[in-house]
């Protein structure tokens, strides 16, 4: 489960929902079967075009690289945000674990790299307030990563309304149990560097000078967009 950016999360809790599953059920899968990434070469497009209505796909792209079926309005976009020191920091530890990524320079390198935009899938800060000036759209429904710890009651009931699924008020208070399982389960797996699901993990790693020249970057590009992120909780 990647939650650098709370994807990965995002993920099994939408299938969640919407298949009405529990998380036993998601443990025993390929969820990445289930969900497949419109970008990357397996499964495929063609695999992808024969999946049965409602599809459920993934994507890191940026919105303006998404089929125009998503900008006519004609399916639904779920998108997750996380604020960006703890995105950070997660994405490095994420790096780092992987063979073919092999990354093994060091975090404030990293962090120089994501402030200057030199990552995959390009600017964090592009990408984000690409989709908040769709957030109003009636197919789009712009999520944050803090508020799945925070409140994840009130995030299911904003997922069951916007994938049209019907829960009673039982179904729905198991629903949100189940959620909150699977969670648990996602962010203290043993495979996970410890508590890299956690919100504030950025401040175990950041140093002073760090954050200013962060806080600093985030200000100037993200200044004259209005979307907020919690960094505590």
């Amino acid at each position: 489960c990647l939650v650098y950016a709370g994807t990965g999360l995002l993920q099994e809790v939408v299938y969640l929902v919407s298949q009405g599953a529990d998380p036993d059920e998601i443990g025993l899968m390929n969820i990445d079967e289930q969900l497949p990434v419109l970008e990357y070469p397996q499964p495929g497009l063609d695999i992808i075009k024969e999946l049965t209505s409602p599809r459920l796909i993934k994507s890191h792209l940026p919105y303006r690289f998404l089929p125009s079926d998503l900008h006519n309005g004609n399916s639904k976009v779920i998108y997750m945000a996380r604020n960006p020191k703890d995105l950070v920091v997660s994405y490095y530890q994420f790096h780092r674990s992987l063979r073919t990524m092999s990354y093994r320079g060091t975090f404030q390198e990293f962090c120089r790299r994501f402030m200057n935009d030199k990552l995959g899938y390009g600017s964090w800060f592009e990408h984000v307030q690409e989709f908040w000036e769709h957030h109003t759209d009636a197919n789009v429904l712009f999520l944050k990563y803090e508020d799945m710890h925070k409140d994840l009651a009130t995030m299911v009931e904003q997922l069951v309304r916007f994938l049209g699924v019907s829960y009673d008020k039982a179904q729905l208070e198991s629903m949100v149990e189940h959620c909150h399982q699977l969670i648990d389960q996602c962010c203290n797996a043993e495979a996970l560097p410890v508590g890299r699901g956690r919100v504030g993990l950025w401040k175990d790693i950041f140093t002073v000078s760090m954050n200013e020249k962060f806080d600093l970057v985030y200000k100037q590009k993200m200044g004259k967009c209005d979307l907020t992120f919690d960094f505590y909780l």
